[in-house]
C-alpha cells in the first residue's frame, strides 16, 4: 500500500472530511508510480500542493527560502519524484505553507 496523507484545504479528498479524521487515503501502488501520477489519480491539481514529504523528507517544495535551505529549487522536478509499496507521501496545500529547517 501506499499511504498518502493530505494537509490543509487537500484534506477534501480524502474519503472521510471529518476535522478529527486522519485524512489518509491508501491506495494500491502501479507501476511506474510517480507523485505526479498519485496526484493524478487522486484529482488534485498539482499547482494547489505547496509542500510534499516522503518518507519524512521533505522531497520538494514551493518555499521561496529553498534555495538558501538547499532544498529542491524546481518544484516541476519533484512531481517525478518514484513512490512505490511502503511509501509514506504528505502532501501540503498552498494554505499549509510553511518553512522546514
Amino acid at each position: 500500500m501506499l499511504d498518502i496523507h493530505l494537509y490543509g484545504k487537500l484534506r477534501r479528498y480524502a474519503k472521510d472530511t471529518r476535522a478529527s479524521a486522519q485524512s489518509v487515503l491508501r491506495l494500491d501502488p502501479r507501476s511506474d508510480e510517480t507523485v505526479r501520477s498519485v496526484l493524478r489519480r487522486i484529482g488534485i491539481d498539482p499547482e494547489a500542493v505547496c509542500h510534499v514529504f516522503l518518507n519524512g523528507t521533505i522531497a520538494f517544495t514551493r518555499n521561496s527560502m529553498a534555495p538558501w535551505l538547499r532544498y529542491q529549487e524546481t518544484y516541476g522536478e519533484g512531481l517525478d519524484t518514484p513512490v512505490g509499496a511502503g511509501d509514506r507521501v504528505g502532501l501540503f496545500a498552498r494554505d499549509m505553507a510553511l518553512l522546514v529547517v
